[in-house]
């Protein structure tokens, strides 16, 4: 008979030549379960997903809550659905008053796209401006910002009117001009191995942007909901974006996305044409369902507020001959080695120990810690344990 892993690699569309093939029977709190019961140590989070864990039991109680309700009943935009509304109203209290209308949709991807039509439509301009090693989504827009032309250069044409400063260059900004539509850069950078930002520079890349009349899209799809110590990254920055994007970890383990605005600029999608950004499944009502428990969940377990302590334990027991630095901030960290072979056989081994650990898109020289919020002191020392005797195995 044939296994499911062979109908994996048979009828499923592969993004690699080498897939982990972990094949998991069920998840709970930080683990993943394969079918011989062995756990799993998830230390990434499903890639910044499962901030509170996985199937935390109020976002269980949600999902099927709203289920024994509807599921999707038109498209984004025409019916007034309770749990995007709630959800919304939610989203609204935590964020300044300026991010005060939520555009929901399918994903971190999508949330970019339509980001993108929205500062283009507000302002008139045509020119974006991104970050190197920038990563925004896979979609053929926000493949454009994406500041690696090694995952580009297959696919152009692409956007025209994009050019790429250097993250936290502060003689770059002066490419802001009065042509600038917007410039959208990750709070921090993800897939370019967890690159923090300084505060000065993120406190001029705002004024400059208000000086030449450009939107700062900030990207925190996967920095947002807890995972660097604030609820979102940034407040570590004095600063407020005009357009923020927002996924992954919002819905709980659900798949929905947004882009967040103040209402004068959103409302420029509603006319002149109408329907200036179209979704079918945004907003899915057992996804805002998911995504309001999930949010109440990390605001009254007070989640965030344990975050620093955590970083400060990794910090302490990550200390090896062949880590050369950790960056990040929180509970988005990169560890750096030296090579992608020493990353690829740390992955490997922590595996087989019971924990997964993976790198960055842009920077495989590194590995991505980043468990859910909920990790314990004493789980952070097993997994630290593991880590550290992969290390000595090296080399």
């Amino acid at each position: 008979m044939i296994s499911n892993k062979q109908l994996f690699l048979l009828n499923t569309a592969q993004t690699s030549t080498t897939p982990k093939m972990l094949e998991i029977e069920r998840a709970e709190g930080i683990y993943l379960y394969d079918f011989n019961g062995k756990a799993y140590i998830d230390l990434v989070s499903g890639f910044a997903v499962s901030n509170i864990g996985h199937r935390h039991p109020r976002v269980l109680e949600a999902i099927q809550a709203q289920l024994n309700k509807y599921l999707h009943l038109t498209v984004y935009g025409e019916y007034v659905q309770t749990p995007m509304v709630k959800f919304a109203e939610k989203l609204v209290s935590v964020l300044p008053s300026s991010l005060n209308n939520v555009y929901f949709v399918n994903s971190g991807a999508e949330a970019t796209e339509g980001a993108l039509k929205l500062a283009k439509r507000y302002t008139g301009r045509t020119k974006i401006i991104s970050c190197k090693n920038a990563y925004h989504g896979s979609t053929h827009g926000a493949l454009s910002v994406m500041g690696n032309e090694e995952f580009k250069q297959k696919y152009r044409p692409l956007l025209p009117d994009i050019s790429f400063i250097n993250f936290n260059n502060e003689a770059d900004l002066k490419q802001i001009t009065e042509e600038t539509a917007c410039v959208i850069m990750e709070t921090l950078q993800g897939e370019a191995g967890i690159r923090v930002a300084d505060l000065a520079y993120m406190q001029k890349l705002r004024q400059r942007c208000d000086e030449m009349g450009a939107l700062l899209i900030l990207d925190e799809i996967q920095a947002a909901f807890g995972r660097t110590g604030k609820l979102f990254a940034f407040e570590h920055y004095g600063i407020v974006p005009d357009v923020l994007l927002v996924a992954k970890a919002l819905g709980g383990g659900m798949p929905i996305g947004a882009f967040i605005a103040d209402k004068k600029v959103m409302s420029v999608l509603a006319e002149n044409p109408i329907l200036g950004h179209i979704t079918t499944f945004g907003g899915h009502p057992v996804s805002c369902a998911a995504g309001l428990a999930n949010l109440e969940v990390i605001l009254e377990e007070q989640l965030v507020a344990t975050v620093f302590e955590k970083e400060a334990l990794f910090r302490e027991l990550l200390v090896h001959p062949k880590i050369k630095e950790i960056r990040g901030m929180g509970l988005m960290l990169g560890m750096q080695l030296d090579s992608f072979q020493q990353v690829e056989k740390v992955s490997q081994l922590c595996g087989h120990e019971g924990v997964v650990i993976d790198w960055f898109l842009h920077c495989e020289t590194a590995m991505r810690i980043a468990p859910p919020l909920v990790i314990t002191a004493a789980e952070i020392r097993k997994v630290c344990i593991i880590i550290l005797e992969a290390l000595d195995q090296l080399d």
